[in-house]
């Protein structure tokens, strides 16, 4: 069918992973998924299938019912196009132009160095596949691929009605096989900013360049709850409580690079003078065995280092450098709140994901995730008054809903019941702490039944990430039976 890119096209369903390293093959990181697109509407209309695009760039196709099957209920698979951008620091990649390179690791596929895509590019092959089946029995199918999913939903807020006319909806963007999920949270994005200002540079000093890196990572929703420690909370931890007893000037700060991963690296320079130099990397070598200790069976590979640097800029003043790294310690991060209804699911959580230095100011951009609206802006009042005493500002942006449960749903009764036939047990009914586009999809189709389901993946929005084999076998069994098992209209 294609050009086979790597040894994971030799998989089992070849369906599927033939598809998957298609996609892992052309660049696509949000914001820059077209290639991809332009790929996958070319393949499309060699088909013979029917595609159109709508303003916002989502991609639409349509395939008709199979023989006899014009009758059913006509059902719209759902995949994003685009990946999340990461990288490990010494892995030399430019997401824009290089292909992924995923590999077969025993029992997963993984990547060299790099996120590996399979959120969602292993749902948006198995919609793929199913376009290009001719042995599964269906009634009249949609797929739609939306774009700009992790950084920002900008695919689904631009969805507009009239474009799908199916009445159920299969979200392929889920990630533990065996569990249906029929609900997920909402978030906003919370920007604060803080002006700054700067001194000149003490002549007696020298400047370092501190480095914290080697964290997990990882997906600030599925995995805020695993204790996976965030790179910029560390470091401003050690600047505010650790460095009492050395007078230091904070040049600058930076860490993370996506709102919705944890961040696994940040990065501070100050200067000191000469004779503090010794105390300074004492205090590093100790914290580094204080938080290695205190983060033994989760963060196993934690560096930190002061390297000599020469001066990016001025120096903050002492008044800014002492509001700057009381903002970044006081800063609320990770689990807020358990859900009382729902056991073992995060109801509130936060990410305080990016920190950017300017020369007049300094940005941290945090991603807010709830289940329940109050939730949400709970924490949103809690940041206003952190603004509020560091004397800086907040905005929010980026809104999206989050999806309520529908316990009533009749396409998530079909599926537990079609999986108990296969398996001889039933899927876990599960609410994610993750932002899906089923909660936005529901303003321009309110009626629309829908639930999300998916292959075992572990790690996204890391380097980490792997999907598991024998898993998407049994999530392509799933599909299939599920597209032959909906009811009439």
């Amino acid at each position: 069918m294609f050009t086979q890119h790597s040894d994971i096209a030799q998989l089992e369903p070849k369906e599927i992973w033939q598809f998957f390293d298609q996609i892992c093959a052309i660049p696509h990181p949000s914001k820059h998924e077209e290639a991809l697109a332009q790929f996958i509407i070319s393949w499309a209309t060699e088909q013979g299938l029917a595609v159109r695009r709508d303003p916002t760039g989502n991609v639409f196709i349509k395939k008709p019912a199979t023989d006899g099957m014009a009758h059913i209920t006509p059902v719209v698979l759902q995949a994003h196009i685009d990946m999340v951008p990461q990288k490990n620091d010494d892995t030399v990649h430019d997401f824009t132009k290089d292909p992924i390179r995923p590999y077969v690791d025993g029992d997963w596929v993984t990547a060299t160095g790099t996120t590996l895509g399979a959120d969602n590019g292993m749902g948006m092959a198995s919609c793929l596949a199913v376009l290009a089946a001719n042995d599964i029995k269906h009634g009249p199918l949609e797929v739609l691929l939306t774009i700009d999913e992790e950084a920002g939903m900008t695919g689904a807020f631009g969805l507009e009605a009239g474009y799908l006319e199916g009445e159920i909806l299969l979200n392929t963007d889920s990630e533990q096989e065996g569990e249906i999920y029929m609900g997920c949270a909402g978030g906003v994005d919370a920007t604060m900013s803080l002006p700054i200002e700067r001194t000149q540079e003490n002549q007696n000093h020298i400047a370092f360049n501190l480095t914290l890196k080697g964290l997990k990572g990882g997906h600030s929703g599925v995995d805020i709850h695993t204790g996976r420690a965030n790179a910029n909370k560390l470091l401003s931890r050690f600047l505010k409580n650790h460095l009492n007893d050395i007078p230091f000037q904070l040049i600058n700060f930076k860490g993370g690079s996506l709102r919705n991963a944890i961040p696994r690296e940040a990065y501070a320079q100050i200067s000191v003078a000469p004779e503090h130099e010794p105390l300074l990397a004492a205090h590093i070598t100790d914290y580094l065995k204080l938080v290695s200790a205190e983060l033994a069976s989760i963060e196993t590979t934690i560096t930190f280092e002061a390297t000599p640097a020469t001066l990016d800029d001025k120096p903050m003043t002492s008044d800014s450098a002492e509001q700057v790294l009381a903002l970044l310690n006081a800063c609320p991060n990770g689990v807020i709140r358990m859900s009382d209804d729902i056991e073992g699911v995060v109801e509130t959580s936060l990410n305080m994901g990016v920190i950017n230095t300017h020369d007049i100011d300094f940005e941290v951009l945090c991603l807010v995730r709830s289940l329940i609206d109050s939730g949400r802006a709970d924490v949103e009042g809690q940041l206003r008054s952190l603004a509020q005493l560091a004397g800086a500002s907040v905005t929010f942006s980026g809104t999206y809903p989050g999806w309520k449960p529908e316990p009533d749903s009749k396409i998530l009764h079909i599926f537990r019941d079609v999986y108990e036939g296969i398996y001889g047990k039933k899927p876990h009914i599960m609410v994610i702490h993750a932002g899906l586009e089923c909660g936005l999809f529901k303003k321009p189709y309110p009626d629309m039944d829908m639930i999300s389901f998916g292959p075992t993946i572990k790690f996204p929005h890391s380097p980490d990430e792997k999907v598991k084999i024998d898993t998407v076998g049994l999530y392509w069994q799933q599909m299939k039976a599920i597209l032959e098992n909906i009811p009439a209209k």
